[in-house]
Parts: C-alpha cells; sequence; structure tokens
C-alpha cells in the first residue's frame, strides 16, 4: 500500500493552529473524524496518548509520527500536518517537529500502519524531501511531491509492462554476519538502479533472516538475478535463468557493472542437476576461490555465535570467580561457555563448511567429522579438513549413487548419504587426517609460544592490519580465521590483536559520526551510536584475552 491510498487532500492540515503536542494531537484526530475515517475519536485518541506514552513518536529532524491501530478506526487513514513554528513532540535530538504525519489503522489492517511508517521513516530521512515538504505550499502540491518519490522508490514500471519489456533484475545478498555488508550491498544495489531506471527487487540474508524474499512469480519474469553473497544462498530455484554470482563487496563497489551485465544477461544460466539440490553454473564465472571461499564462511558465520557466546560467558566467569574461575557461579558459566558452547565450536564449523558444499546431507558427516577432530586433537584446523572432506565425499556419493533405481531415491538422503559418508569421514580423520594435524597444532603452538620481544609486536602488528584493512573481507576473515584456531590450540596471544585491529573501524567510523555530524546523515550516526557498542564490545575481549595471555605466560 502507498502513502498516497491512505493521504487524501480532505486529511491534510497544510498550517496547524495548535502549538503543544497534546492540541495537535486533537487538531490532527479532529481532522480524521471530520473527514469520516474514525468511529470514535475519543477512543482513537485514547490509543494515540497509550502509543506515546510507550515512548515519542518524533523521530527527529523534525519529524513526527503518531500512529495507533485500533477498532476505533472506519478506514486506514494518514493524517498530515505542518507547522511553521515548530511542536515540542520530545523527539529524540530534541528538535521541534514540523512535519507530522498521523496513521490510523484499523484493528484489522495486518500491520499496514507498520509498513506505511517503515516507508515514510525511509522517505522523511532524504534532506532533499524533507525540504521540499516543508516549502509545499497546498495539499495538491503536498501529495505530488509524495506521489513522485514512491514512484522513484518503487519503480514506474507495472508488473505488466515488466513482463513485456523484460527489464526486471533481481538480487540476493548475503555476508557470513549479516550484519553490515548484507544491507550495504542491497541499498548500493537499489540506489543505482533507481538512477538508471531498472526495475529491482532485492532479497537479503542478513542475521535476522531473510527479507524481501524473492517470489517464483518474481523469478519466472525476470531478465537475470545477481548473486551478492559470500555465503550459501538457496540457489537451485534460480534453475534456467541467467544468474550473476559475485562476492557481496562487489554488489557495493560495483552495482552499475553488476545491472548492466545482468540486463544484457552477461551471465552464465544457472543449471540443476535434476538429483536433489545439487546444481551447477555453466561456466567458470564464479572462479575456483568460490569452491573454498564460500563454504568456508558459511562455517565461520555459523560458528561466530558459539565463539561470542562462549567466550562472553567465560569472561562472566573469569568476573566473578577469578582467573581460575572459582566459585559455584563461576565454575557453572566456565562449564557452559568453555566446556560446552566453545567446544561446538569446531564441529559446528565443520558441520557448516560440508553442508556450502554437498548441502544438507553433508552436514552430519560434517559435525561428526569435526566431533573427531576435536577430540582427538587436530583442532581448528582439523575441523576445516573435516568440513572440506564431508562435503565433497559426499558430492562424491551422490554421483556414485546417480545409479540406483529411482525407487531407491527417497531413502538417499535418510540412510545411504550419513551411514556412508559418516563412514567413511570418520574412517579418514581417525587414520588419516587426526594424527598429524595434531601434530602441526602442537608445532605452531609452541612456536607461537615461543615469540617475545619484537617477534609477537611484528605478529600482532599484522594481525591487526588485516583485520583492519578490508572492513571484513577476505583478509580480516583470513586473520579471524588464525585466531580462532590459535584459541582453540590454547595461545590467546594473536586473538588479542586480532580483536584490537578489529575493533579500530567501528571506534573510528562511531568517532567520526559523533565528531563531525554534519557531514552524516542522521541514518549514517545513528549506525556510528551502534559502532561504539560494537567497538568497545571487542575492547572488552581484548582485555579478557590479554589478562588469559599473562596468566599463561
Amino acid at each position: 500500500m502507498r502513502i498516497t491510498d491512505l493521504l487524501k487532500r480532505d486529511t491534510i492540515i497544510m498550517n496547524l493552529k495548535a502549538s503543544t503536542k497534546e492540541a495537535v494531537l486533537d487538531e490532527m484526530i479532529k481532522k480524521l473524524e471530520s473527514a469520516g475515517r474514525l468511529d470514535s475519536a475519543e477512543q482513537f485518541k485514547e490509543a494515540i496518548l497509550k502509543r506515546e506514552s510507550q515512548s515519542t513518536t518524533g523521530i527527529g529532524e523534525g519529524i513526527a509520527i503518531p500512529h495507533a491501530k485500533t477498532a476505533a478506526v472506519k478506514v486506514p487513514a494518514l493524517c498530515f500536518g505542518k507547522s511553521d513554528d515548530g511542536v515540542d513532540f520530545e523527539s529524540l535530538d530534541g528538535m521541534p517537529a514540523h512535519l507530522l504525519f498521523m496513521i490510523a489503522a484499523s484493528e484489522g489492517a495486518n500491520q499496514t500502519h507498520l509498513e506505511t511508517l517503515s516507508k515514510l521513516s525511509s522517505f522523511l530521512m532524504d534532506t532533499n524531501f524533507r525540504k521540499r515538504l516543508l516549502e509545499a505550499k497546498t495539499a495538491d502540491e503536498l501529495l505530488s511531491i509524495i506521489e513522485a518519490r514512491e514512484i522513484e522508490e518503487d519503480g514506474p514500471v507495472v508488473e505488466e509492462e515488466l513482463s513485456a519489456s523484460e527489464q526486471y533484475v533481481l538480487a540476493v545478498t548475503a555476508c557470513p554476519t549479516g550484519i553490515a555488508h548484507t544491507y550495504m550491498a542491497a541499498d548500493s544495489l537499489k540506489t543505482k538502479a533507481a538512477e538508471l531506471g531498472i526495475a529491482l527487487k532485492v532479497e537479503t540474508n542478513g542475521s535476522t533472516g531473510v527479507k524481501n524474499a524473492l517470489t517464483s512469480e518474481d523469478i519466472e519474469k525476470a531478465t537475470a538475478i545477481i548473486v551478492a553473497a559470500d555465503k550459501q544462498v538457496e540457489m537451485e530455484r534460480f534453475a534456467g535463468k541467467h544468474v550473476l554470482q559475485v562476492p557481496v563487496a562487489e554488489g557495493i563497489r560495483k552495482p552499475e557493472i553488476l545491472l548492466e551485465k545482468a540486463l544484457k544477461r552477461e551471465a552464465p544460466v544457472y543449471k540443476a542437476s535434476g538429483k536433489g539440490k545439487n546444481s551447477e553454473i555453466e561456466n567458470e564465472s564464479t572462479g575456483k576461490g568460490s569452491y573454498f571461499y564460500k563454504p568456508l564462511m558459511n562455517g565461520i558465520s555459523n560458528m561466530l555465535p558459539f565463539v561470542v557466546g562462549g567466550g562472553l560467558l567465560i569472561a562472566l566467569s573469569f568476573l566473578f570467580g577469578g582467573i581460575n574461575a572459582e566459585g559455584p557461579l563461576a565454575e557453572t558459566l566456565n562449564k557452559i561457555g568453555g566446556a560446552n558452547a566453545f567446544f561446538l565450536m569446531v564441529p559446528v564449523l565443520a558441520g557448516f563448511i560440508a553442508m556450502g558444499i554437498g548441502d544438507r546431507p553433508a552436514f552430519a558427516p560434517g559435525m561428526v567429522g569435526g566431533l573427531l577432530a576435536a577430540t582427538g586433537g587436530a583442532g581448528f584446523l582439523g575441523g576445516l579438513i573435516a568440513g572440506f572432506l564431508a562435503g565433497y565425499v559426499v558430492v562424491g556419493l551422490k554421483k556414485q549413487f546417480e545409479r540406483l533405481p529411482q525407487s531407491l531415491e527417497g531413502i538417499k538422503p535418510v540412510l545411504l548419504y550419513p551411514f556412508f559418508g559418516i563412514l567413511i569421514v570418520g574412517v579418514v580423520m581417525i587414520f588419516v587426517v587426526n594424527t598429524p594435524v595434531k601434530f602441526m597444532m602442537d608445532g605452531l603452538t609452541a612456536w607461537l609460544n615461543g615469540f617475545s620481544g619484537a617477534n609477537i609486536v611484528i605478529l600482532g602488528l599484522i594481525l591487526g592490519g588485516m583485520m583492519a584493512v578490508d572492513m571484513g573481507g577476505p583478509i580480516n576473515k583470513a586473520a579471524f580465521t588464525f585466531g580462532i584456531a590459535m584459541i582453540d590450540a590454547g595461545n590467546f596471544g594473536p586473538q588479542a590483536a586480532v580483536m584490537a585491529g578489529g575493533m579500530v573501524p567501528p571506534l573510528g567510523l562511531a568517532l567520526a559520526t559523533t565528531i563531525f555530524k554534519s557531514k552524516f546523515t542522521k541514518a549514517e550516526r545513528e549506525a556510528g551510536k551502534t559502532n561504539y557498542i560494537m567497538g568497545l564490545l571487542l575492547s572488552q575481549k581484548v582485555q579478557f584475552r590479554l589478562q588469559q595471555q599473562i596468566h599463561f605466560v
């Protein structure tokens, strides 16, 4: 639903007379009532005031969006009010509100008011858009400004025209952690598509799950699909379509090139194998590195919650019980975080690496291989080997079992793949991998423990620089992976340098958005606040690792 479907001339007040918050709410409610949008103005006001008591709807930058969802609303509607003098709406930034949008949603509106609120908030973060609204003199002029922005945002091409012109591009963005790069790539592609007049829909695979998911109808009419991802995404749905697969960083840095290639169909056709979920691209455009990097990132992204959660619990155990975690509470926290969450790190890593290669049938062999690595002394490096081994073992089994009768298709994922996969991976890990890898890890640990003085400083500088140089890219991930491997081996020094380097970019961005506010948008300044939290959390981890290193020395 568009904003202009809810906002009409009879619900627009171009010059609010009231000067206080409650009086303004009354004036706007009266406008909705006179326009026939409410069954009960009293009940609607009660709902509005209840929402205001929870937290202010003054979002800053001179904007307020009071809203309520109640049975007192007859017809979902939006009321606009403009105040030249401004109204104190207890906004987050302390600025008076000049632009006010009141959302009235009926009880059965199915979250329409929240969707409209989200769209409004996005539009109103644009300084030029706000300026145009403030300069509008009439209701018609105001509506035309909003309508033009909605067309610009949603695309002027309707569904029937998209099918005919075949100028409809889809994109999927995903990064291992799903916090920053996923959404940066999506925004970069959408912004450039709007500039070029290209109809685009982007699905994000972020930390909170899949958003704006691509439908079968979207895929059917799409000219091509851009997959800008550093981890596994669901690909078999794109069989028969031109698919351009690139790292997520290219979605951020090269949106125009990707969109132009998609329109020209300069991308291979994605081909499903016809057996299960295995599928492949008809050329080598994805690059050989993707066969290693993407499964590795799939493993690391799913392992991180165990590392972070377990590490913080261990830190708390030291806080309450000293460096030896003494006492009932400290021992319990240490047992949960260290003996269990941290212990699962290697099996989870191996399981999801395997899954990134051989899909779901490879998960169980990968987990078992990782567990054997963890218990056999092969550690993190053994888990990496187990994950790739399990993934490619299952890929090989799938090819071998293609010769079996079609009637046995149903037992492959529940019997054949797990049985033979776990058996083969287990035998190889026990008799081939664990012993030499344990020897290597012990040697590497002893070598690092022998570092002192200038040598250990140089190692720290290299690891810290790798963490900060490419903002979550492959160099960053290589340093982080090495640090985690050393934690698993009992050497905490390298990870202290890794975390120190990792906290520099977020704290730098946070300080920049605080000191030089005028150079950043409202959204960027809000993101800066989050970076304070992320950077300071990393700082606490550094202190924790350094304390451990001092204890062991």
